[in-house]
Order: C-alpha cells, then sequence, then structure tokens
C-alpha cells in the first residue's frame, strides 16, 4: 500500500538543512570547539549559506537549556535571506497562545509569508507533566492559533485556556488561514494531534518498512478526521564522492567520543525519555557492529544527542537512491544535518542538492488572496 500524501502531485521535495541553535555542532561528536557552539555569529552563516545554495527550508530549533531563542533569531533572519522558508520551533504553552499568534503573525509578516512552524509538546524546565496534559495543551493552543489567524473574535472553551469574545484585528499573518504546521511525535497522543490539526508528520530515521508501517498508521488516524497529510524525514548526512570516504567520515566523526559524554548530552534534553527518543535507542541497539541498521542508514550520530539518532552514509549516488527511495514512499519535505554544520551543507548543497527536484510544500491557502481587512490585499500567497 502507497500511503496517499497531500501532495501527491508533486515529482519534487522541500529540501530544508539545519539551524544549529542548540549548540549541537562538531567536528567530533562530543568534543565542543568554541567557534562551533551556539552563537548568532555561527548559526547565521549556517542560515545565510543554506538560503544561497538554494535549499528551500532551514529548521531552527528550540531548547530552553543550551542555546539561543528561536523566533529572535528567525526575526533576524528575516532582512538576511531572500528566497528559503525558516521552519521555527515553537513549544506549546511557553507563551501565552495569543501572545504567540501575534508574534508569528508579526514574523510572517516580516518574512513575506517564508514562515513555517514545528509543533513542540515538551515539558518545561522544572515540570514533569504528563502524555495527556502536555499534548492537551498544545492541542489547545494550535486550536487558539488558528482562530487568531482566520476569525475575527476568539472565543475558546479549554480545559486549559477559556478566552471570550477578543478581537484578532492585530494578529492576521501574511499567509491566508497562518504558515504550514509540521509535528513529530509517536505517542497515540501526538499522533492524534497531528492528524487533527497540522500539515506535515515529522519522522526520525528508521528503516525503511518501519518508517512505511509509522505513515500508514498516521494516515489512517488523518483519515478519520477526513484529511491528508504530507510526510517529513529528519536524517543527518555523510555524504563523499565514493562511500569508503563516507564511512571513514563517519568512523572520524565519532573517533573521540566518550560514551558517559555522549549520555549527558543525550539526557539534557527535556525530550530525552519519550517514546520517540526511545524508539532512536532501539535502532542503536539492533545496528551491526559498525552502527549500521540497513544500507547507508548509520547510527552512530545517536551516541551523542537526542532526538534524530541517524545519518545517510554514502556515496553521492547511494545517497541519491536513498532520497528517491523515501520520495517514492510517499515523504516529500526533508531536514538534513551534519557535522560540523557549515561545511556539511556546503558539501550537500553542491554535490547532491544541485541533482535534487526541489520545491517549497504547498499551503492549503497558496495563490487565495487575503482579503480580511487586517491583511492588506494581494497578501497571503506563501512563496
Amino acid at each position: 500500500m502507497i500511503v496517499p500524501v497531500k501532495s501527491a502531485a508533486l515529482n519534487a521535495a522541500e529540501v530544508a538543512w539545519f539551524a544549529p541553535l542548540c549548540s549541537d555542532d562538531y567536528r567530533h561528536l562530543g568534543v565542543p570547539e568554541g567557534a562551533l557552539r551556539s552563537s548568532w555569529e555561527n548559526t547565521r552563516a549556517v542560515a545565510t549559506r543554506a538560503d544561497a545554495l538554494g535549499y528551500r527550508n532551514i529548521l531552527c530549533p528550540s531548547s530552553y537549556q543550551v542555546g539561543q531563542d528561536t523566533l529572535s533569531f528567525v526575526a533576524a533572519m528575516a532582512p538576511l535571506t531572500t528566497r528559503m522558508n525558516f521552519l521555527a520551533a515553537i513549544r506549546c504553552g511557553e507563551m501565552q497562545p495569543i501572545m504567540l499568534a501575534r508574534t508569528v503573525a508579526t514574523l510572517d509578516h516580516m518574512l513575506s509569508g517564508r514562515l513555517i512552524l514545528n509543533v513542540i509538546s515538551s515539558d518545561f524546565p522544572g515540570e514533569t507533566a504528563s502524555n495527556d496534559y502536555r499534548y492537551r495543551r498544545s492541542w489547545e493552543v494550535v486550536e487558539i492559533l488558528k482562530q487568531a489567524w482566520c476569525q475575527d473574535e476568539i472565543n475558546y472553551q479549554g480545559e486549559i485556556y477559556q478566552f471570550k469574545g477578543l478581537n484578532t484585528d492585530p494578529v492576521r499573518p501574511y499567509q491566508q488561514g497562518g504558515p504550514l504546521l509540521y509535528f513529530g511525535g509517536y505517542s497515540p497522543q501526538a499522533v492524534d494531534l497531528c492528524a487533527a490539526h497540522c500539515d506535515v508528520y515529522l519522522m526520525w530515521p528508521e528503516t525503511e518498512d518501519a518508517l512505511a508501517e509509522r505513515m500508514r498508521t498516521v494516515h489512517a488516524r488523518a483519515e478519520h478526521y477526513g484529511r491528508v497529510l504530507d510526510y517529513g524525514l529528519r536524517v543527518h548526512m555523510v555524504v563523499r564522492d565514493t562511500e569508503a570516504e563516507a564511512r571513514e567520515y563517519a568512523r572520524e566523526l565519532v573517533s573521540q567520543l566518550d560514551d558517559e559524554e555522549g549520555r549527558k548530552i543525550r539526557e539534557r534534553a527535556l525530550d530525552a525519555k519519550n517514546f520517540g527518543v526511545a524508539i532512536q535507542a532501539q535502532n542503536r541497539d539492533k545496528a551491526d557492529h559498525e552502527g549500521f541498521i540497513e544500507p547507508h542508514l548509520w547510527t552512530g550520530v545517536g551516541r551523542a544527542r537526542s532526538g534524530c539518532g541517524a545519518a545517510l552514509v554514502g556515496s553521492v549516488d547511494q545517497v541519491l537512491s536513498k532520497i528517491e527511495r523515501y520520495m517514492a514512499m510517499g515523504i516529500r519535505a526533508f531536514i538534513f544535518s551534519g557535522y560540523p554544520h557549515l561545511a556539511e551543507c556546503e558539501i550537500f548543497g553542491t554535490k547532491v542538492l544541485p541533482h535534487l527536484s526541489t520545491c517549497s510544500l504547498p499551503h492549503v491557502y497558496a495563490r487565495v488572496p487575503a482579503t480580511s481587512p487586517a491583511t492588506p490585499l494581494g497578501q497571503g500567497v506563501r512563496r
């Protein structure tokens, strides 16, 4: 069974890179270097180079314990880039929902519609909330955002948030209906939230069979709500002219990694104990003695990071073939990264990206001009 996808007619993919906002940049995993620590200068350089090379999007992650503020960074990058979208992570509940709606709308205008949101449901520092509560909070935040962006008034009675008769004139975004929503999560509550309210289900690397099964599960839940989603994959990259060179670099990348230091890096993330992270750990346990769980999918990266814990390792042709296999499965969005991020952005951007047909995923309101008095006529077209 091929899973139906919202962008089934596309013969191109949205190819994104990664902005290392959260102190996740190394020459050797687990060995910090001053110039690669999270800084405005380094992360700006990665983002501007990705824009110049023709990447269609860039993931700007969020962390409470290390790194820079996501939305401030995106705002600063708006005048420094011209083509690339920004996939900004928002942690639901961090900001009062209506104030978040206003912030997002402002950013969307600054970027002329180049804003996308990655919805996150993690705990806050000092908080240990149940899955039910965290995803209930995210569900309500997303519903409030959509009211703020699409209606003249916000009227909401939820378990966590209650608002009545609040005018929305100041919070209409550039894109009619608001930015696309990406979401990644593996628990039943996470899948339900994405199926009901989001546009792209974002996965971490697993075997192709496991990814296909996960897509079928999410599609069935989306079908329950009368919806069809797009699918994305977040995975690291080690690509070289030959497979031997790529494998050699992968070995070098972890050659100075102390396992105890890797454990500390993994556990400092607030999502370190969630279901998706556990699946990445299971992949490492199932891998062969070199860390490969299937041809060209290497789990060594996960020894020193929480979250996405595997890389595609191979020659240009091998990596292209793997991406084409993913596209044939119905995956339409890719978020790639590598260590160090600027150097690997350049390598992938010059060796692989020119061979891929790329696009921005279509917005549900694409080419429909906004007519609300709160948004000037002629805007609302997502670039």
